[in-house]
């Protein structure tokens, strides 16, 4: 009797492997959308940052927040509009920070034409603190009057610096 050595895979070790690749991509496709649309939203915050740094010169030289200056931002010394790949437009509206997500591709339709802001504030020894999103305010910071949220990119897309 001579023994017969298997050469390959059964069907069903095949079909075994391939079920778990599908239950595998089912869990990593979400995840992975979450994650993309979170960088997109990150390129706002980064955008942002510079605008932030203009305003908080404008504070310091004027010792109030600028007005509703658009997304020119002309009095802070920017000549054209702040935008960027996924982000329409940075805005300025006192102590308000207004990234505005585009409403098109390459964009996640998660996240078309929302708004993240940034507002500031002052902390007990006038230092300025930038309140990101839906985050709650740091203990002893108060809030610039005229400070406004109208962020309405929903939490989960957001960074941990701007979840509540």
């Amino acid at each position: 009797m001579r023994k017969q050595i298997q050469n390959g895979f059964t069907l069903i070790e095949l079909m075994i492997v391939i079920a778990i690749i599908g239950i595998l991509a089912a869990i990593a496709i979400p995840a992975y959308q979450n994650y993309t649309i979170r960088a997109q939203v990150s390129e706002g915050i980064t955008l942002a940052d510079g605008v932030k740094v203009a305003m908080a010169d404008y504070f310091s030289q004027y010792g109030t927040w600028p007005g509703n200056i658009g997304a020119g931002a002309g009095n802070l010394g920017y000549t054209d509009l702040v935008s960027g790949q996924y982000v329409a437009s940075v805005t300025v509206n006192g102590p308000n920070v207004i990234a505005t997500y585009t409403g098109a591709q390459p964009t996640n339709k998660a996240i078309w034409g929302n708004i993240l802001s940034m507002t500031a504030g002052l902390s007990l020894n006038n230092d300025i603190s930038w309140v990101c999103g839906n985050a709650t305010t740091p203990p002893g910071v108060t809030l610039a009057a005229g400070a406004a949220n109208t962020t309405n990119v929903a939490n989960q897309y957001m960074p941990r610096n701007c979840q509540p």
